[in-house]
């Protein structure tokens, strides 16, 4: 089926478009205290925060988390929403919500192939997105293919617990497939002329069984 895409625009330098239900919110009002504009949009959907790095943001805190599996409805809809942002999902990673954490970080990045970014509470992702915002360049630092940028040790990591993947391998893995959701539909094949036949056959076991 095909879906209408968004027609909000990439909010310029030093402003966010910013759900309607974030408008009295404290978090809101330290953004402004640290030099944010923002612009209230009635009709985000799920999506939290558009940024003029191009980066959308699904916030998923701790309650949501500790509630039930509602947020994975959520984030489907998220996934499945047309527009040309980058995807992040931000996820309170706290002392409550820390035996949920696992479960969530696999439907987020292997199931769904989004980006997740975990944050101690609101004062750590506020901290983040004041940085994504003032950030010098207008590129997205979240969209750089270097395995080793900003974004890329929670999917480095991933990849390292293959059995006879070193962090060479990896890197060249990552360089090609540049996120876990590709990796997993990669081929034996596509895979084997980056690392070899033995490592390539790991690589698909390693995804098939994490599947089960």
């Amino acid at each position: 089926m095909e879906c209408k895409k968004p027609t909000f625009g990439i909010p310029s330098y030093g402003h966010i478009i910013t759900s309607e239900k974030w408008r009295n919110s404290s978090f809101i009002q330290a953004l402004k205290g640290g030099g944010v504009n923002i612009l209230f949009e009635s009709e985000l959907g799920v999506v939290d925060f558009l940024l003029p790095n191009k980066s959308s943001i699904l916030y998923l805190s701790e309650s949501d988390i500790i509630a039930g599996t509602a947020y994975k409805r959520k984030l489907v809809r998220y996934r499945n929403a047309c527009n040309s942002f980058q995807m992040l999902v931000l996820v309170e990673k706290t002392r409550l919500s820390q035996q949920y954490f696992l479960a969530v970080q696999k439907f987020v990045v292997l199931e769904l192939g989004l980006t997740l970014l975990p944050v101690g509470g609101q004062t750590e992702a506020l901290h983040l997105i004041l940085q994504m915002v003032h950030a010098d360049g207008k590129e997205n630092p979240f969209r750089r293919k270097d395995p080793s940028g900003l974004l890329d040790p929670l999917v480095l990591s991933t990849v390292l617990q293959i059995p006879g993947v070193g962090r060479v391998k990896a890197l060249a893995l990552l360089s090609r497939f540049p996120s876990i959701y590709q990796l997993c539909n990669a081929n034996v094949g596509q895979m084997e002329a980056i690392v070899g036949q033995a490592s390539a056959q790991s690589i698909r076991d390693f995804f098939h069984e994490v599947a089960r």
